[in-house]
C-alpha cells in the first residue's frame, strides 16, 4: 500500500510539474518616443542597439497605432481595450495637487484581468490615470505593486521630491534620477516573482520632457557630437531607455525565464516638442507627418517589436494594421483565458505565432482628440480621414489621404472621393460615443470650453 501511495504521489507530482506556467507578458512603453527614434527604423544620430537586436531577435511592426497622441488617453485605451471614442479617460485633464482624471470604479482594465486569474501584476514607471485617493489608482486598477509617479505633470521632473510606492508617498531628496530608481525596482520585481506568472507594465517616462539626464559618458558623446546640450540630452535618454531595454532581456535571461516570456515594446504616442526637443532634427516621426498632439501618422504610428522565444520567429515582420487596444484580448489570449466581451481590440496572437491568416482585421481604426480644437480620424482600409477644430466648428471638412500611395499624407483628395468621405463621416459619427466628461462635437459642448 505503502508503495502504491508513493507511486500515485508521483504521478500526481510528475502532472503538477507538467502543467505549463501561464506566459509572463513585459510591456515596455516609451513615452513619447517616435516612429524613427530607433535604429531598426532607420534613426542615425541615436544609438539603440538593444531595441535593434530585439528587433532581430522578434518580430516588427510596421504598423502599430497608438490609442492616442498624448499619454493619459492612449494608456487608457491599452488599459480597457477601447478606442479613444469608447475609453473613460480621452485627456489629460489635471487634478491639484497631483495626478489627472480617474478610471471610474466601473472600468475594467486588462491588469484586473490578469490578475484575477492567478497572474501577479506590476506598473513601474508613470501612471496618469487617475490621482491618489480616487477610484483610478493603480492598486484599484489591478496592479499588485506600483512604483513611480502618480501625475504625468510632475513625471516631467526626473529628479522629483517624492515618488508613490503603491499608496505610500516616498520621499527622495532632489538627488535620485527617477527613472534610473524606477527601472531598478522594476527588476526586483522580475526576480521577486521568477517562479510564478507576472504581468510588467513598464511605463517609463523616457524621453518626455523634461530634457534632463545624468551627465554621464553617454551624455558627454552625444554633447561632443551634437554641440548642443537639449540635443545631447535627449539622445542621451533615448539611449538610456535602451539600456534599460537591454537590462531587462538580461534579467529575464539569467533567471531562466526567458522562453516563457512575452516582451513588447512600443511608444504611447508620436515625438515631443516640449523643453527643447527639436525631432526635426532627428528625424524623430521617421517619414510621417505629424508629432504628438497630430492624428497624422507620425502622432499615433509607433515603433513595435515583439519577442518571445519558441513562438516567434526571429527576423520577423507584419504589415498587418493594429492598435493598443488589441492589447488586451491578445494578453487575455496569451495567458490562456477567455476573451472579454464588448471590447474594441482584437487579438494579434495569431500575428505573433507566425499564422497571420487567423487573425481578424479591423473594419476600421478610430482616434480623437479633445484639445486643439478637437480632432478626429478614421483609418479605413488604405484611406485615412481626418477632420480638425470639431469642438468649434459643426460640420467642419474631412481631409482624405490614400496612405498606399500617399504614406505621409501630403495629399488632400476629399474632393475626388466624395463617396470615400461620407463613408468615413458615418464612421467617426458611430463610433465616438459622448461622454459627459467628454464633450468633443460643438452640439455637446453647449457652448462650454471642453475640458482640459
Amino acid at each position: 500500500m505503502r508503495s502504491i501511495a508513493f507511486c500515485i504521489l508521483l504521478v500526481f507530482s510528475f502532472a503538477a510539474h507538467a502543467q505549463p506556467r501561464q506566459p509572463n507578458i513585459i510591456f515596455i512603453l516609451a513615452d513619447d518616443l517616435g516612429y524613427g527614434d530607433v535604429g531598426y527604423q532607420g534613426q542615425q544620430k541615436i544609438h539603440t542597439p538593444n531595441i535593434d537586436q530585439m528587433a532581430a531577435d522578434g518580430m516588427r511592426f510596421s504598423y502599430c497605432y497608438a490609442g492616442a497622441t498624448v499619454c493619459a488617453p492612449s494608456r487608457a485605451s491599452f488599459m480597457t481595450g477601447l478606442h479613444t471614442g469608447h475609453t473613460p479617460i480621452r485627456g489629460n485633464r489635471g487634478f491639484k495637487p497631483e495626478g489627472q482624471f480617474p478610471f471610474p470604479d466601473s472600468s475594467l482594465t486588462i491588469a484586473t484581468v490578469l490578475q484575477s486569474h492567478g497572474y501577479v501584476t506590476g506598473d513601474f514607471g508613470k501612471w496618469g490615470l487617475g490621482y491618489p485617493g480616487s477610484s483610478g489608482t493603480p492598486n484599484k486598477k489591478g496592479f499588485t505593486d506600483f512604483f513611480g509617479y502618480n501625475c504625468q505633470t510632475l513625471a516631467h521632473n526626473y529628479y522629483p521630491d517624492h515618488l508613490w510606492s503603491n499608496a505610500e508617498k516616498i520621499s527622495l531628496d532632489g538627488t535620485v534620477y527617477s527613472a534610473d530608481l524606477i527601472h531598478q525596482h522594476a527588476l526586483q520585481f522580475i526576480t521577486a516573482n521568477k517562479q510564478r506568472p507576472f504581468f510588467l507594465w513598464l511605463s517609463y517616462t523616457l524621453p518626455h520632457a523634461e530634457l534632463q539626464v545624468p551627465h554621464d559618458s553617454v551624455y558627454a558623446d552625444y554633447l561632443a557630437k551634437f554641440h548642443d546640450s537639449l540635443r545631447a540630452a535627449y539622445a542621451a535618454m533615448v539611449s538610456r531607455l535602451d539600456r534599460y531595454v537591454g537590462e531587462v532581456r538580461k534579467q529575464v535571461r539569467a533567471l531562466g525565464i526567458e522562453s516563457n516570456t512575452l516582451i513588447l515594446f512600443s511608444s504611447d504616442n508620436g515625438p515631443h516638442r516640449e523643453g527643447g526637443n527639436d525631432p526635426a532634427y532627428f528625424n524623430s516621426s521617421g517619414s510621417l507627418r505629424g508629432i504628438k498632439r497630430d492624428l497624422y501618422e507620425g502622432g499615433i504610428r509607433e515603433p513595435f517589436v515583439a519577442v518571445w522565444p519558441g513562438t516567434i520567429r526571429p527576423g520577423a515582420s507584419s504589415e498587418q494594421p493594429f492598435a493598443f487596444w488589441d492589447l488586451f484580448p491578445t494578453f487575455e489570449r496569451v495567458a490562456g483565458i477567455p476573451v472579454t466581451k464588448n471590447i474594441d481590440g482584437y487579438s494579434i496572437l495569431p500575428l505573433l505565432e507566425g499564422h497571420p491568416e487567423k487573425a481578424k482585421q479591423h473594419d476600421y481604426f478610430y482616434w480623437e482628440f479633445h484639445e486643439n480644437g478637437g480632432r478626429q480620424a478614421v483609418r479605413w482600409g488604405k484611406w485615412k480621414g481626418i477632420r480638425l477644430n470639431v469642438n468649434t466648428i459643426a460640420d467642419p471638412h474631412i481631409e482624405l489621404y490614400d496612405l498606399e500611395k500617399d504614406p505621409h499624407e501630403t495629399m488632400d483628395i476629399s474632393a475626388k472621393h466624395p463617396y470615400i468621405v461620407e463613408h468615413i463621416k458615418k464612421i467617426m459619427t458611430q463610433a465616438h460615443r459622448s461622454n459627459k466628461d467628454w464633450p468633443l462635437l460643438v452640439s455637446e459642448l453647449n457652448g462650454k470650453a471642453p475640458p482640459r
